[in-house]
């Protein structure tokens, strides 16, 4: 029983060392400073994001506005949580073309309307009151960096790490003849089915 037990459990700990390294490599990559230098606004402008109508889609060509040059899905997860870390793994090409055109409409960096659409994806409703307050004269909330101070991005790896592997024991425990399986025989004696 030990022998069949500790592979799972070795599987287990794997991903979650997995899980770990990612996390690390993608809040290293958040605190980097930006590779951009400061620019005239006349260049600024010139570099904005524009709409094809050809291919109906935004486009940039500023090497450091392209897709991946701000923060990955990670970042992402860090700052607004599991919403816009799925849409960004599941919806990259739909996620990048609001971004750009957030840059477009706004005139903001990359980072910014990455910020911006990763709250939009989260809360909407939020996102929405908090954008109609700042043109109300309401101080402008930074979404490009919230939740990275060094102490929230250690709760919430610490947060992360446990509710993983609190689902993946669950999981396991279930799937090999645990709780689950004890509940589905007690079921089926109640209804009078052999199992």
């Amino acid at each position: 029983m030990a022998g069949r037990s500790s592979t799972p459990m070795r599987n287990v700990a794997l991903l979650l060392a997995a899980i770990v390294a990612a996390s690390a490599l993608g809040s290293a990559v958040a605190f980097a400073p930006s590779s951009r230098a400061a620019r005239s606004p006349v260049a600024a402008l010139s570099m904005a994001p524009r709409f094809d109508k050809a291919t109906e889609k935004w486009y940039t060509d500023d090497p450091a506005e392209r897709a991946g040059s701000s923060y990955g899905p990670i970042g992402s997860l860090y700052r607004a949580g599991p919403k816009p870390f799925l849409s960004r793994v599941f919806n990259p090409d739909t996620y990048d073309q609001a971004v750009l055109k957030y840059m477009a409409q706004d005139g903001c960096d990359r980072k910014e309307a990455q910020g911006n659409m990763d709250a939009f994806l989260e809360n909407p409703q939020d996102w929405a009151y908090q954008k109609v307050c700042e043109q109300n004269g309401s101080y402008k909330k930074d979404y490009a960096n919230a939740n990275m101070g060094k102490k929230q991005v250690v709760l919430s790896t610490v947060w992360g790490v446990g509710v993983t592997y609190f689902l993946g024991n669950l999981a396991y425990n279930g799937i090999q003849g645990g709780m689950m399986a004890d509940s589905f025989h007690r079921t089926m004696e109640l209804l009078g089915v052999e199992v």
